[in-house]
């Protein structure tokens, strides 16, 4: 017969309780759930960063394009008008599509007729469809 009580043979076993396992799968699911929240932040800040690049790729090309234009085409352009990017991006219609570009030509007070305040505003939406 076994002299060794029942209490001091059930502590030599080995495992774990039903507290333990609890709390290592709360731990685990706040690891999981942490590290899913900062790939999806990142994955946002990817998205801003590439779209920023597009946008002042878009800026880069009408300024190019402005400044190619005679003094007479120039003088033409008035007040607010919108830009067709599907006219510039011919080989990329996806930017044409998200991007929008807003042109405003100003007259210089002191210098009507040799000067024009030309501003280019671009704005496009995220991957969550909301407009930037």
């Amino acid at each position: 017969m076994n002299s060794t009580p029942r209490r001091s043979r059930r502590k030599k076993e080995k495992g774990f309780t039903i507290v333990e396992v609890v709390m290592a799968t709360f731990i685990m699911a706040f690891a999981l759930s942490t590290s899913v929240l900062t790939m999806m932040g990142g994955f946002r800040a990817i998205d801003v960063a590439r779209n920023m690049t597009l946008a002042s790729q878009v800026l880069q090309s009408e300024m190019e394009r402005i400044r190619l234009m005679d003094w007479g085409d120039i003088h033409a352009l008035t007040g607010r008008q919108q830009v067709n990017l599907s006219s510039v991006f011919t080989s990329n219609t996806a930017i044409a599509s998200k991007f929008n570009l807003v042109r405003d030509v100003f007259d210089v007070t002191a210098k009507t007729g040799e000067m024009k305040l030309i501003v280019l505003e671009v704005t496009w939406t995220n991957s969550s469809g909301n407009p930037l």
